[in-house]
């Protein structure tokens, strides 16, 4: 076998030099694979929310148009990265080859069923073809092939809870991980998007890291969305509200807080421009994690100075350590969450 770099760099085409994330060709043959490398045969591919939303407005809902998008997208660059958003999303399958170099190396064997916490955005991936797209929860059925780095980190699907549900969960698991390293006893936490899959998580984990003496702000846009978090019972507070429009929201903080503003606002919109709104509901040296792969972290940056905030602002790494482990707990220790996981997800 071939001899290849931990990061993955011996696959890039162009421009040489760069990583696999922001390259923009990568050689996704898989007749060959190298001595450092994980050959996957992929099942299903969980689209980055943000890019699933971009890709279905683009083909208006046409369900073969969103095919033809996708395969468009691989074919010109070797792997799943939308050219608009910048974002990928991760897949499902099953280990069919392991380079000769992580042999012994990895707790890994051929036919473990795994989920890739590494973006598809990095991830060398051939689509044979595309069986079934699923819409409602950005996930889409191939056949095909893809490539896990040495450097790259994966979750072994449970036996305890179904395919599709682990992977929908596994797909945010760096929002409510780092939301529970954030948020502090007594914290007031503001989650926007808190009726989606990752703000669902982030909600649960803020009401359980502030505690009795914290105050937990969910902000929801649609009628079903807010229908749910008002449900799942984990936020004091659920405000339906556009979060595009900063002042507005700001005020109805301002309101609820007493002129607190938030500890800890957590981002998870797939809809761009609710940067501002997530600095300016923050207080001076509160923290901001911009969990949405929608925001542009240079308005962010320039906005933030121009109103004079001193708010940290956290990229959304999808990673942080435990971040599996974390998630798939949620799902264990709380019923509510799953049951409603399972209805959407499973």
């Amino acid at each position: 076998m071939k001899q290849g770099c931990k990061y993955g760099t011996h696959r890039v085409i162009e421009p040489k030099g760069v990583l696999p994330q922001p390259a923009n060709k990568l050689d996704n043959n898989m007749d060959e694979i190298y001595d450092n490398e994980i050959l996957i045969d992929v099942q299903t591919l969980n689209i980055d929310s943000a890019s699933f939303t971009q890709i279905e407005q683009q083909a208006n809902g046409d369900i073969e148009e969103i095919k033809k998008i996708m395969l468009r997208i691989v074919e010109t660059q070797g792997k799943h990265r939308n050219p608009v958003t910048g974002s990928g999303g991760m897949l499902l399958g099953k280990v069919e080859k392991i380079g000769d170099k992580l042999i012994g190396k990895t707790d890994l064997k051929v036919g473990d069923k795994i989920a890739t916490l590494v973006s598809l955005s990095l991830t060398p991936l051939r689509i044979d073809r595309i069986k079934e797209v699923r819409p409602d929860i950005d996930q889409v059925d191939i056949d095909g092939k893809a490539i896990l780095f040495e450097s790259g980190i994966y979750a072994k699907i449970p036996d305890d809870i179904p395919e599709t549900l682990a992977l929908s969960a596994l797909d945010v698991a760096g929002a409510p991980a780092q939301t529970a390293k954030l948020v502090k006893p007594g914290d007031i936490v503001v989650i926007i998007g808190g009726g989606g899959k990752s703000g669902m998580l982030c909600c649960y984990e803020a009401k359980k890291r502030s505690g009795v003496t914290g105050l937990v702000i969910g902000i929801t846009y649609g009628d079903d969305d807010t229908e749910r978090l008002e449900k799942l019972g984990f936020c004091d507070y659920v405000l339906r509200t556009d979060a595009t429009q900063p002042m507005p929201v700001m005020r109805e903080i301002e309101r609820i807080t007493n002129g607190r503003m938030a500890d800890v606002t957590i981002n998870n919109v797939n809809v761009p421009d609710t940067g501002m709104t997530s600095i300016l509901i923050t207080k001076p040296k509160g923290i901001v994690y911009f969990f949405s792969m929608a925001t542009s972290f240079t308005k962010a940056a320039l906005g933030a100075e121009g109103v004079g905030s001193e708010v940290t602002m956290m990229v959304g790494n999808g990673y942080t350590k435990g971040h599996a482990e974390l998630t798939l707990q949620d799902l264990r220790e709380c019923k509510a969450l799953r049951d409603v996981f399972t209805e959407l997800y499973a």
